[in-house]
């Protein structure tokens, strides 16, 4: 049995909920009520109900209940469709270090089995802070040594399904041993494509996850196994997914240090690797005698991998538009990046689709890799702005500098201010004509 498999198999069966620091705590009920408040908004979108009919014709033991509707279903069931409504929007939170999305595939297994045991509410969120904990550790390995093809498949899947486990698992009893069981059934289920994006399966991932993790945990606190090295092992998750990497990064600081408070809250409900773009437009418009229709040309320089992750210029659905040149344009003609700017009728929108025309995003091979930068798999500089018919606009600085003399763009952040998700990746350099 691996060394890492037992150290995170310990501390998910036997870390006391009273070791866990209370601003840990703190930012899991922050977590909650992100979920919450997105799943709900979630709920009401008529794909919905495509997943809640299949569940309701099967049926099942009303043992959980699905966020923002009246259905009771089986814990796995709950587990899938609250994961599903967590990630629909996009407007989930975002962990700094890793690129995971962690609670929506981890809390709602944590959830299910809390509400059918009827655990207390502490124990739950003890559960799920330990969950993100494994979740993250295992991803930031992933992140920062991934194999070429390592980016295309989606790690809010592949690894939140390991914070699903070991917070299913906590809340089921499961001691040490069986946790390293555990973990072997909930990687071997590990998946999700980065094809997928822009469609319904983009938050399917989180849904399969949160239900594929709560499975593991069931089947191995009944005596189910699997390899006791899912993470060690020559052929196992991490040996698949990454290179060069030293197994001491998953464990160091166990139970010392926490990845709960690197999770941030996302400014815009759409893929990260946007957000940057998003807040340099936001930024332009501020300029006096910037309109969307004066604009003859937008180039953006990104991070390959960023580049990569925005589809295309002209969206299929609303869903698409969330990786796609469409949050720019949005941005620019709006003034903002909510749900409302990703309907399938306003990514129709003709003075917008006009606009993404006139955009132009590639990769600049000078702001790096998909996997370079202090902690975070996109690192980030300031844009560079040229104001239509002004000066050449520049906004230097630190992160989270803000300055609005001397002709700077102000509020070009790009994200990564406290309590907000991490920035999407090298800060994008935009020149506007």
């Amino acid at each position: 049995m691996g060394a890492t498999e037992t150290a995170l198999g310990k501390l998910t069966a036997e870390h006391p909920v009273e070791a866990i620091p209370s601003d840990v705590l703190h930012h899991a009920v922050r977590c909650v009520i992100n979920f919450l408040g997105v799943a709900i908004y979630a709920s009401k979108d008529p794909s919905f109900a495509i997943m809640t009919g299949l569940l309701k014709e099967e049926g099942a033991r009303e043992a959980a209940t699905v966020v923002g509707t009246g259905l009771r279903t089986s814990p796995q069931n709950a587990a899938l469709a609250n994961g599903y409504l967590g990630h629909f929007e996009d407007y989930d939170d975002s962990h700094e270090g890793s690129g995971i999305h962690p609670t929506s595939p981890i809390l709602p297994a944590a959830l299910a089995v809390g509400e059918d045991l009827g655990v207390s509410g502490l124990d739950v969120l003890a559960a799920f802070v330990l969950g993100v904990e494994v979740a993250c550790r295992v991803g930031k390995v992933v992140q920062s040594h991934g194999r070429e093809v390592t980016p295309w498949w989606h790690i809010t899947e592949t690894c939140g399904v390991f914070g699903a486990v070991a917070a299913a698992g906590r809340l089921l009893g499961l001691d040490a041993d069986r946790m390293v069981h555990a973990f072997g059934i909930a990687g071997t289920q590990a998946s999700g494509l980065r094809e997928l994006s822009g469609s319904m399966c983009k938050p399917l991932h989180a849904g399969k996850a949160a239900q594929n993790g709560l499975f593991a945990a069931a089947a191995a606190g009944r005596g189910f196994t699997a390899t006791d090295g899912i993470f060690e092992a020559p052929r196992g998750f991490l040996a698949v997914m990454a290179s060069g990497y030293d197994l001491a990064e998953v464990t160091r600081g166990l139970g010392e240090t926490w990845e709960l408070p690197k999770n941030g809250l996302k400014a815009y409900s759409c893929g990260i690797v946007n957000h940057g773009l998003i807040d340099a437009c936001l930024a332009l418009r501020t300029r006096e005698g910037v309109r969307p229709e004066s604009v003859e040309r937008i180039d953006a320089r990104i991070p390959r991998l960023s580049a990569s992750l925005i589809r295309r210029r002209h969206p299929l659905s609303g869903l698409d538009g969330k990786f796609c040149y469409h949050s720019m344009a949005v941005a620019l003609v709006d003034g903002r990046a909510y749900p409302a700017q990703y309907t399938d009728e306003r990514v129709k929108n003709p003075v917008i689709a006009g606009l993404r025309d006139r955009i132009e995003i590639a990769a600049e091979p000078s702001l790096g890799g998909p996997h370079r930068g202090p902690g975070h798999p996109y690192p980030q500089r300031r844009p560079v702005l040229h104001g239509t018919g002004g000066p050449r606009h520049r906004h230097p600085g630190e992160p989270h500098e803000r300055r609005t003399g001397g002709g700077e763009v102000p509020g070009a952040s790009g994200g990564g201010a406290p309590g907000r998700a991490p920035g999407p990746g090298p800060r994008p350099a935009l020149a506007v004509r």
